[in-house]
């Protein structure tokens, strides 16, 4: 299959203001994005997408008649559209409202206003999304790698799936808790845990100091995705667990594949 460039993607651009709307349609252009099709409600944002598609869709958090979230969960809970990445652009700053988009696999997260920059990673970070690059490893054949992943959001995990399925993945087993994988790992072997930070009955600090400290499963490589900041208290420490590598929400195919390589080899 050809790969997308920015300048191939059909975007759909949900908007209510038309001052705003103008400035991120320049913006895009800017960028090389030829087709953009805009909305500015949910209820013409999700007639537009179920009747011409998207291979992008570009969002504020507010509509008159809804939010972006009831439009991603929207995109996420049909299969003919899940695999469309959503972009969210927003002066909301408050973690308790970004959290649910990150926890349900949004794939940038853009502020008002936001730097040609920022823009231009976001629409790469979805680009990437798209095209399917299979990464290539000196000593495993990325097909065979068998990974667990850990997470209690279903539309986390299905992103997450999504993203490292482009890259050739294919033996993904998915654990809605720690302890849920925990029984995974007593029965199985794994290459590669892929675990959130935040989840219930056992979280993934947990879930990595039992692998680490158990001598059978000392070897697995852990990435730990999380929405928490960087500096938190919790994310101070948890490098004692022995997690190799650590990855914020949004999950960013780029940082993946590069933490990917590292951990099992180029």
């Amino acid at each position: 299959m050809e790969k997308l460039s920015i300048s191939d993607l059909h975007i759909v651009l949900v908007e209510p203001s038309d001052t705003q709307r103008k400035i991120i349609t320049n913006l895009l252009l800017n960028e090389d994005v030829k087709e953009i099709d805009t909305a500015s409600t949910l209820a013409e944002a999700q007639s537009a997408i179920t009747s011409h598609g998207a291979d992008l869709i570009v969002s504020a958090m507010y509509f008159e008649d809804g939010t972006a979230i009831e439009l991603l969960k929207f995109i996420k809970e049909q299969s003919q559209l899940a695999s469309i990445p959503f972009m969210l652009v927003s002066s909301e700053n408050r973690m308790s409202k970004l959290e649910e988009f990150k926890q349900a696999g949004v794939a940038a997260i853009l502020p008002k206003p936001f730097e040609p920059l920022h823009l231009n990673r976001a629409l790469n970070a979805s680009v990437d999304l798209i095209n399917h690059d299979e990464l290539e490893l000196e000593l495993f054949d990325v097909n065979e790698v068998r990974v667990l992943l850990v997470d209690d959001s279903r539309l986390a995990r299905n992103h997450i799936r999504r993203v490292l399925e482009s890259m050739g993945l294919q033996k993904i087993t998915e654990a809605e808790n720690g302890a849920m994988a925990l029984t995974y790992i007593k029965d199985a072997p794994y290459d590669l845990v892929v675990t959130d930070y935040n989840m219930p009955e056992m979280d993934g600090r947990e879930l990595s100091e039992f692998i680490r400290f158990n001598p059978d499963t000392a070897h697995i490589p852990i990435i730990m995705v999380t929405s928490e900041s960087a500096d938190s208290v919790h994310m101070a420490n948890i490098q004692q667990t022995g997690v190799n590598a650590l990855c914020d929400k949004p999950f960013e195919p780029t940082e993946v594949r590069a933490m990917l390589a590292a951990l099992l080899g180029e």
